[in-house]
């Protein structure tokens, strides 16, 4: 039992037969921030699974001090026809990582129609 004290530390990093520290690569993903399309790819699976919804595309993707920031369009409510559905924008918000932090919706609208007086793609 004397063994098991501070067995992550020493996990994580192996002396060279030099006496220089290596790192064992087993850290390496827990540093690595993921690929802008990772991040989008998390925050649309994430956004349908707690919505139920189908996310459809991304409108708007930026990379923030608190982690990234996205706006996703959704079928709410499906019509026939189909430029008669009900559509939505959703503001997600991940952490650095890529999990979802929060979300709202920020805009409803019929597929069909177009936007005459939004501004900056937002």
């Amino acid at each position: 039992m004397a063994n098991t004290r501070d067995t992550s530390a020493s996990q994580s990093s192996r002396k060279s037969p030099r006496g220089e520290e290596k790192d064992t690569g087993e850290n390496v993903t827990d540093q690595r921030r993921p690929k802008p399309m990772e991040v989008l790819r998390q925050a649309r699976a994430q956004l349908s699974e707690l919505t139920g919804m189908t996310a459809e595309n991304v409108s708007s993707f930026e990379q923030t001090e608190d982690g990234w920031s996205v706006e996703v369009e959704v079928l709410e409510l499906s019509r026939v026809p189909d430029t008669m559905s009900l559509m939505a924008s959703y503001q997600v918000e991940l952490d650095p990582e890529g999990q979802l932090t929060g979300y709202r919706r920020v805009r409803r609208y019929e597929r069909g129609r177009a936007d005459a007086h939004r501004q900056g793609g937002r």
